[in-house]
């Protein structure tokens, strides 16, 4: 079955789209920049208010360094999956960055952490780093959308007819 444009290429769009927004905020995360420190510190104090001290500190199961780590493999998963257009791979990526992303849109939503965080120099990102989040949630459920062909017939499945 031969695709359309779209159906090829979009899905290589909104993958390199995902990478791209985690990727760049790896350095944020990795290097404990001042924009991150205020965010899982926000976190943090939130967590600690509900009697769960140290979820979001640097050695917690929530901290930068692990959300930094799920993102940085789900982008090598999605660019892997480019490269060898294994329709697994690629929506492996894309689960794993839904997971992800549904994380931080929630923490955005539902904490005192709120939908415009802080910049280094104190302003407010007008809910840049928000609306990002947003962007990613989307394409990854669009990528999975537009890959359940592939991946239902790659596990042997009725090739998606139930989905469509």
């Amino acid at each position: 079955m031969k695709q359309n444009p779209i159906q090829k290429w979009l899905p290589v769009a909104l993958a390199l789209f995902i990478a791209f927004v985690f990727i760049q905020s790896l350095f944020f995360k990795f290097t404990d920049s001042p924009e991150t420190q205020y965010i899982f510190g926000t976190l943090d104090q939130w967590g600690a208010s509900l009697g769960f001290p140290g979820l979001f500190a640097h050695t917690g199961i929530f901290s930068q360094y692990v959300v930094g780590s799920a993102e940085l493999a789900a982008s090598v998963l999605l660019l892997v999956g480019l490269v060898t257009r294994l329709a697994l791979v690629q929506a492996g990526g894309a689960v794993l960055a839904l997971a992800v992303i549904s994380g931080a849109i929630f923490f955005h939503l539902f904490t005192p952490l709120g939908v415009e965080v802080r910049n280094a120099d104190g302003s407010l990102d007008g809910g840049e780093l928000f609306g990002l989040a947003c962007g990613v949630w989307v394409s990854a459920a669009l990528m999975l959308w537009l890959l359940r062909h592939r991946v239902l017939a790659a596990l042997g499945g009725s090739g998606g007819r139930a989905f469509s």
